[in-house]
């Protein structure tokens, strides 16, 4: 378990250093096709400070955009036991505790480190769960609290939304450097009217948020089972997750806000199904993870 925890720190440092590429080719192939390398660079910058923003602001921005309410232990009582109780076994700081109003069961984690941490659940979640159910569910979240995924989970968000962004400065680029190099011949040096290196940044546009879904989708994967085995190690009741991953996949449906860049979060797949499903989903099938958490935690 703790060589998985110091193997997440390490993997942030190259995810980073991935979408770092991502971005700064996006950013210098925009400022070439723009004719002014300068204007990459701005961009470039902006797109960093922005994610580097998302560092510290990404878990409010999260339940933000869940709709996600605060709590204590009086307005819901049953969610904020649960927590409560969950974060002194383990011996972290108690998080932040939200409930949103969406009949979806699901629920999801997000912060930079234990003592910046938020856990949240769906309305849906509470309704269907006993009580060793959420117990599940809310280790679940916890253990990516305290196997610091929640860290890499915020970077890889912000970072997403940054290729977004810079994805379609591209695409604007691309479109005017096109229409502005009609009828004449581009001598500034720049990528206008060249209409290979504008196919080029429309490649990039298609290309750049497709490898940014290929590692946010890779980067979440094994850490829900990992998250499934410290959830199951903290409770010692690995089936009342089990039998919580059996209500999701049974009354699952996608939330009410669909945002991709947030699906990874989420301990159960929150987007609508597609032809691309299995090959960009955030996360493993839920017939496997219950089938590892009723065979040996060894497996895990």
């Amino acid at each position: 378990m703790y060589s998985a925890i110091a193997r997440n720190k390490r993997n942030t440092v190259v995810i980073i250093l991935v979408f770092l590429i991502i971005v700064g080719a996006l950013g210098f192939l925009g400022g070439y096709l723009a004719g002014n390398v300068s204007v990459g660079v701005i961009v470039l910058l902006v797109a960093l400070g922005y994610a580097l923003l998302q560092y510290f602001l990404a878990g409010r921005q999260a339940t933000a955009i869940a709709g996600g309410i605060e709590i204590d232990r009086n307005t819901e009582p049953r969610l904020w036991r649960t927590v409560e109780n969950l974060a002194i076994t383990n011996g972290m700081p108690m998080p932040r505790v939200f409930v949103i109003e969406d009949p979806a069961p699901n629920a999801f984690a997000t912060g930079r480190d234990p003592e910046h941490a938020t856990v949240a659940a769906t309305t849906g979640l509470l309704a269907i769960m006993d009580d060793s159910e959420l117990q599940g569910v809310m280790a679940h979240e916890l253990g990516h609290v305290k196997n610091y995924d929640i860290r890499v989970s915020t970077i890889v968000f912000g970072l997403v939304v940054a290729v977004g962004f810079l994805a379609d400065v591209l695409l604007r680029i691309s479109i005017f450097s096109g229409l502005s190099g009609r009828g004449r011949n581009n001598d500034n040096g720049g990528g206008g009217g060249n209409p290979i290196l504008i196919i080029a940044g429309l490649v990039a546009v298609l290309v750049a948020p497709i490898a940014a879904a290929a590692v946010q989708a890779a980067v979440s994967r094994q850490r829900e089972y990992l998250a499934d085995a410290t959830g199951a190690l903290t409770t010692r009741y690995p089936e009342g997750l089990a039998r919580a991953l059996e209500k999701l996949e049974a009354y699952g449906r996608p939330t009410r806000t669909q945002n991709s860049s947030m699906a990874h979060l989420w301990i159960a797949d929150p987007m609508r199904p597609g032809v691309m499903d299995r090959l960009f989903s955030t996360h493993p099938p839920l017939p496997d993870r219950v089938a590892r958490l009723r065979g040996s935690l060894d497996r895990f």
